[in-house]
């Protein structure tokens, strides 16, 4: 396991500390001819010598497959990346890297992985509840107040794309987490602070439709991370 959180430690510092903006431009204009991206790549190669204790004789594959790999998926991302992409492929890439180190790290400890204490009862429920609030809820919350959508609101809408969805579901996620915790009264403060956000619209909106349309939604978002929540409890009772 310290192999392992070593070899992340190093990863994190050199992929987001000391990668600055300005490189990833450079490296995105320029791509393989960029210096850039052999200095980042450098970084990567003296951080895993200083994680590993400049321990060459007994980590040297492990640091030339850590690093090797590294250029390789940084440069395929380079090439393959655009504005649609861009942020599916920043996951594949810290995935592509993770899965690389979690090779290295069986090659020299052997992990030992148990299923049976991943797709336990415990597990399967909680993802399904996860599932219920994420894309489930938003499912349910579209269907049922879709059509009192104000028309004036859709033409004039100058929010950001998707943004109530990803805020619903936020809030949802934050609600379920609170009641699992048993930290009620967070629930409260959520309500609170959204209401304090919102009041600026409906105050210079003055459309009463507008008002109930948002108010429908939030109490259905609230109430579905609610009894969802409850739901987890209730079974999760059973389970132990």
């Amino acid at each position: 396991m310290m192999l392992a959180l070593k070899l992340i430690l190093a990863h994190i510092i050199g992929d987001f500390t000391l990668q600055k903006s300005s490189w990833v431009k450079h490296k995105e204009v320029k791509k393989i001819r960029s210096s850039k991206l052999y200095f980042h790549i450098g970084i990567h190669f003296l951080l895993l010598l200083f994680f590993l204790n400049f321990d060459i004789p007994k980590y040297w594959l492990g640091i030339l497959t850590i690093t090797i790999s590294h250029f390789i998926i940084d440069v395929l991302k380079l090439y393959f990346k655009n504005d649609k992409n861009e942020r599916y492929l920043f996951f594949i890439d810290q995935i592509l890297h993770l899965l690389v180190i979690g090779f290295v790290v069986n090659y020299y400890e052997s992990l030992e992985i148990n299923l049976s204490t991943i797709f336990n009862e415990k597990v399967l429920l909680f993802f399904t509840c996860i599932l219920l609030i994420t894309n489930v809820s938003s499912i349910i919350i579209k269907v049922f107040i879709n059509r009192w959508k104000p028309e004036e609101q859709e033409e004039n809408d100058t929010s950001l794309a998707k943004a109530g969805s990803y805020i619903g579901v936020l809030e949802r996620l934050f609600v379920f987490s609170f009641i699992v915790l048993n930290h009620w009264e967070a629930i409260g403060f959520l309500l609170a602070a959204k209401s304090v956000f919102r009041f600026g619209d409906l105050k210079d909106s003055k459309d009463r439709k507008l008002t109930e349309y948002i108010l429908i939604g939030t109490l259905l978002s609230f109430g579905l991370a609610i009894l969802i929540g409850i739901f987890y409890l209730y079974v999760s009772n059973f389970l132990q």
